[in-house]
């Protein structure tokens, strides 16, 4: 469980933000959402993981987008215009997901949480933190500090600022050179 989940008692309540991928239901605490935007073309960068669609500029930061449905081993996302980036903070970065929708924002206590079985399933058991039962769905906590855990975040943020330091460096050498007549 996550620090939040395991802090709470089961009386507290929180937030969630739900989203779906495939035909399945994610949520994840929404006080690390900072802002749900349409998709955007990133800017692919070489050598990234197969997760990353590339980068973003967002008011002068650079993020790094992944595709959930390449994160949950469910091949690679068909981009459309109806595609939703989820702009978040994890841990102390700034990083995109790639979701097909934005589902709700649901209102829950501790004790709505239930623990996933234990089964073989597509996505690394350690990114699911509980799951929760609604009327006509079952929702997937996710638990994002494990699912784009350091060693994930680290690669993505030193390829995006390579990039970005690389590509300012390409702009300012590539200029044509003044001629003198």
């Amino acid at each position: 469980m996550t620090d939040m989940m395991t802090q709470m008692s089961d009386t507290e309540s929180c937030q969630l933000l739900t989203f779906s991928v495939g035909d399945n239901e994610y949520g994840v605490d929404i006080m690390n959402v900072r802002e749900i935007k349409v998709w955007s073309e990133p800017t692919r960068l070489p050598g990234s993981p197969a997760s990353m669609c590339g980068v973003i500029n967002l008011r002068g930061t650079v993020v790094p987008i992944f595709d959930m449905r390449v994160r949950f081993n469910m091949g690679k996302t068909e981009i459309t215009p109806t595609h939703i980036t989820i702009i978040m903070m994890i841990g102390k970065r700034i990083m995109g997901i790639l979701v097909d929708a934005v589902s709700d924002i649901l209102s829950i206590n501790r004790s709505d949480i239930r623990n996933a079985p234990d089964v073989q399933v597509d996505i690394d058991d350690a990114w699911v933190d509980g799951l929760i039962s609604l009327e006509d769905r079952m929702v997937i906590l996710l638990d994002t500090e494990q699912l784009f855990s350091e060693k994930t975040l680290t690669h993505a943020h030193d390829a995006a600022t390579q990039h970005a330091s690389t590509h300012t460096s390409t702009t300012l050498d590539s200029a044509p050179a003044e001629t003198s007549h």
